[in-house]
């Protein structure tokens, strides 16, 4: 309906409507970390607490989020005791699958092409009251489940195990994000 009086009046919609974009989108800003309560300005990522029987998770776990928490929400790493926010952790738990395989003739052991590290781990962000008082919990997650897949035949643990620590870093960041 309104489509027909706009040609009629010569308006090009295409130019209508980017200039109804422009003027709307003028009231947006981004700012990196605006989601923190004004006063958290720094964070600190603790090693977490590992029931695996694989220790090397928990420094792994530690560098990468410590590498790339604060920055992506636009804190400054701080130490436990002076910090305003804290990210800490359960690693629950870390497995090995095969969901890709060709099965084997009569008689013989299956191709395995492809193995998964899958990793299950319990996230949360505290945040310190203001005046120093007691902590908040901004965002929390009992079970952050990733998988990272690697090739059989041409790749080892250790790639698949990096791939599922990314993917892991990635959720932490998106559930802060979600929150605000």
């Amino acid at each position: 309906m309104l489509l027909p009086f706009l040609r009629k009046s010569g308006i090009r919609v295409g130019s209508g409507l980017a200039s109804a974009l422009l003027l709307g989108g003028c009231l947006y800003s981004f700012q990196a970390g605006a989601g923190f309560p004004d006063h958290v300005r720094t964070v600190a990522v603790v090693p977490f607490d590992n029931e695996t029987n694989r220790p090397e998770l928990t420094d792994e776990v530690f560098q990468a989020l410590l590498q790339d928490f604060p920055r992506s929400q636009g804190l400054q790493p701080a130490g436990e005791d002076v910090a305003d926010a804290i990210v800490e952790g359960v690693i629950r738990r870390y497995d090995l699958s095969t969901p890709s395989y060709r099965p084997g003739a009569a008689g013989e052991n299956p191709q395995v092409l492809q193995r998964q590290v899958n990793l299950v781990v319990e996230v949360r962000i505290l945040n310190r009251a203001p005046d120093g008082g007691e902590w908040e919990i901004l965002w929390e997650s009992t079970s952050v489940s990733v998988q990272g897949a690697y090739l059989e035949e041409t790749e080892s643990e250790d790639v698949g195990r990096a791939l599922a620590i990314e993917l892991l870093v990635q959720r932490v960041i998106d559930g802060a994000q979600s929150n605000w």
